[in-house]
């Protein structure tokens, strides 16, 4: 996949990011200097060597995530801000070191890994992702791949200039059922594209409101460490271990938690890449935390001989306009059809020959054409696995599909532009700012009171300057 030319005036903005062309020498992540442990080109292992690796977070997703590495090597070092949650880890990897920080497991185990997965919260991503690619180590990374449309072009330059194996844990994209979506859409199946509908039933968390009033820090919980790079704040019950993806400061909302699998098939058949322009509705908030709904309109210019094309997202219970669903069938009962029903997530592709509907958020139950056509199949890879693609990576074999420079970052990029025009939309059932965007310069051109959701800042001893 060709890679675009891109300014590195705008990348290098602000001391949060310094990436030099040469990242030689070391890095300092996260206060701490690394000096590099192994060739730049990364750490390749032969298909019998067995692969040692280092997991940050291992409850909640981060315990899949851990098992599969489990299965796929040898789990060596563990680290976890919950002291419950590496007790688990302490029975599940006998063996495995133990530590609250991150970073000070990296640091001391840089010699002894080959790669490290990134179960965090979201605000976390960026500085434990960059610490490990920084030691030349491959790096699995739990979905959005970061807060910030920034941290995601930095990663996946980083990557691409350390030559890592990556991946984001976005697994419907080594979905077969998806990539056949994808492929039919991409062979022209539909004709041109001209607008895509994209719905989710999140949140399933509280947003909407304000911070929760202080309350004392559970015995098991480390919060300096969870807040990381994050500005101080009290602890409050409400923030670990779930619903932090509802505040601004940690979490991306429904947007970023669900589009990184919804929003997934059409950016993989339509490449839905920098859109120009980005304007949002909501229930309304307060900066503190995501609205309770909101509905996301992209504009995506013409690209790569497809066509320009509309994409809108509805979250929070919203969905398209039901008669955008006229002529698809519903479910049979008795051998009589039902009325047709709206699936709490999926996707709506209109093209100029025929329209998609595909339930679910991987297409995990297919698709239904409006015309009734049975199409035939496009020409798509059959996946090994989500995971095992990224194990294969470390051992030399091709890219995961979702590996940080050319999907998941561009990905992830494309995704986080629709929270700034959330940020824009904070008055109650009002059209907020339309946000004008240079994907080169990584500016909105219109709208600089969005630069820090686009840029965030980080508190001393969490900078990344690599």
């Amino acid at each position: 996949m060709a890679r675009r030319n891109r300014s590195k005036t705008h990348s290098t903005r602000r001391e949060f990011l310094t990436t030099s062309a040469a990242l030689a020498g070391g890095s300092m992540v996260g206060g701490y200097f690394l000096s590099e442990s192994r060739a730049a080109d990364g750490p390749v292992r032969s298909a019998n060597e067995e692969i040692r690796f280092a997991c940050i977070g291992v409850g909640g997703k981060g315990q899949s995530d851990s098992a599969d590495a489990g299965r796929s090597g040898k789990v060596v070092a563990i680290a976890d801000v919950d002291s419950n949650q590496l007790k688990r880890g302490e029975k599940a990897f006998e063996g495995a070191k133990q530590y609250a920080d991150y970073r000070k497991m990296l640091d001391e185990n840089k010699n002894s890994i080959d790669a490290v997965t990134v179960s965090t919260p979201d605000h976390s991503h960026v500085v434990a992702a960059a610490m490990a690619m920084s030691l030349g180590k491959a790096c699995f990374c739990q979905k959005p791949l970061t807060r910030s449309i920034a941290e995601a072009r930095m990663l996946g330059e980083l990557a691409r200039s350390k030559k890592v194996a990556t991946q984001m844990g976005n697994q419907g994209t080594a979905e077969s059922s998806l990539r056949k979506t994808a492929a039919l859409i991409k062979s022209g199946g539909l004709g041109a594209v001209k607008e895509v509908h994209i719905w989710t039933n999140r949140p399933v968390w509280p947003q909407g409101g304000g911070r929760p009033e202080k309350a004392e820090v559970p015995a098991n919980l480390d919060w300096n460490l969870w807040l990381g790079p994050a500005n101080e704040r009290p602890y409050g019950n409400g923030y670990h271990p779930f619903a932090w993806r509802g505040f601004w400061d940690f979490g991306t909302g429904a947007l970023g938690d669900m589009a990184c699998h919804t929003f997934n098939m059409p950016f993989m058949a339509l490449n839905l890449r920098d859109p120009s322009s980005v304007v949002a509705t909501s229930s309304g908030h307060n900066k503190e935390t995501y609205p309770k709904w909101s509905i996301i309109d992209f504009a995506f210019p013409s690209l790569g001989g497809r066509a320009a094309v509309k994409v809108m997202w509805y979250d929070g219970g919203k969905l398209p306009e039901q008669s955008m669903f006229a002529g698809f069938p519903g479910e049979e009962k008795e051998g009589k059809p039902t009325e047709f029903k709206t699936a709490s997530s999926g996707v709506l592709v209109i093209g100029e020959k025929d329209t998609l509907y595909a339930p679910g958020d991987y297409c995990e139950k297919g698709f239904t054409l409006k015309s009734g056509v049975k199409p035939a199949d496009g020409v798509f890879i059959e996946s090994a696995g989500h995971f095992v693609e990224w194990v294969n990576a470390i051992k030399g074999g091709p890219q995961a599909m979702s590996n940080f420079p050319d999907y998941s970052g561009p990905l992830t990029e494309t995704i986080l532009l629709g929270n700034l025009a959330v940020w824009a939309a904070e008055s109650p059932d009002q059209k907020g700012k339309k946000i004008e965007w240079d994907p080169v310069k990584m500016v909105a051109k219109n709208a600089p009171e969005v630069e820090s959701i686009i840029r965030p800042t980080y508190r001393n001893g969490w900078k990344v300057s690599v």
